[in-house]
């Protein structure tokens, strides 16, 4: 595999506008994000926004900033744009899609997600981690995927991904962790589709491959990073970050 790191990050958060730009010790928190990608040395990193302030401050920070057209309706549509203007000629084979709201990835998540591309059948990888307790079982926030993983085996198929506790029964459940990597082919298929039912039903892009036939392929880590969403999450971020409030 020849991979890619892309990170979408646009300003129009509904619950935290302007977050990639929000202050977290020092430094805009889609730069700790591009440091934890660049760490991660799985290959080239670049942040696809449609905003000439994200760019230059990741320009400054020593990354590339690729800008695409603001009208785009996801961050796959924005990270295939990007690949189109950065690789042309389509030496990356395999686009490692990296949320631009999880300042605190373990740099070998990144490393894990290309595991389940090792199967040839598989289209998209993921991650997942074990769910810890009732309340996180419950969010709306926190999706679930319906996958096993039998006999202590650290890669398993995704059979549907939800909001709600699935599956039902006895046994551990999985948190997604929005973290892609997708080989060119099947990125190129997925941002070809139109939305699935399933997909406008729960909010979750992922059910338009599943619904469309594709295979996602689950890794499994230990624990989910830390994803920031709201003003709540940015001020546990900072405190994370030893940065205080």
């Amino acid at each position: 595999m020849k991979p890619i790191v892309l990170i979408p990050a646009r300003m129009a958060s509904t619950r935290l506008p302007g977050k990639p730009l929000a202050n977290i010790a020092g430094r805009p928190m889609i730069v700790h994000v591009l440091d934890r990608a660049r760490a991660a040395d799985v290959g080239p990193v670049a942040v696809a926004t449609a905003e000439r302030d994200i760019a230059d401050v990741v320009e400054r920070a020593g990354g590339t900033a690729i800008l695409t057209d603001p009208g785009l309706p996801s961050g796959s549509d924005r990270i295939w744009q990007a690949l189109q203007k950065l690789d042309p000629a389509g030496r990356y084979d395999t686009i490692i899609n990296l949320q631009g709201d999880l300042p605190g990835v373990e740099p070998a998540c990144l490393r894990a997600v290309l595991r389940p591309l090792d199967d040839p059948s598989t289209d998209i990888a993921t991650l997942v981690a074990p769910v810890q307790d009732r309340a996180e079982a419950i969010a709306e926030s926190v999706v679930k995927v319906a996958c096993a993983f039998p006999d202590k085996a650290t890669k398993a198929r995704a059979l549907y991904f939800s909001r709600m506790p699935i599956p039902w029964g006895h046994g551990p459940l999985w948190h997604h962790v929005g973290i892609y990597a997708y080989r060119r082919a099947a990125l190129a298929r997925f941002v070809s589709l139109p939305e699935s039912a399933l997909e406008k039903r729960e909010k979750l892009e992922q059910l338009r491959a599943l619904e469309a036939g594709m295979i996602i392929g689950c890794a499994r880590i230990e624990t989910a990073p830390f994803g920031v969403d709201t003003p709540a999450d940015l001020e546990r971020a900072r405190v994370l970050s030893g940065a205080g409030a």
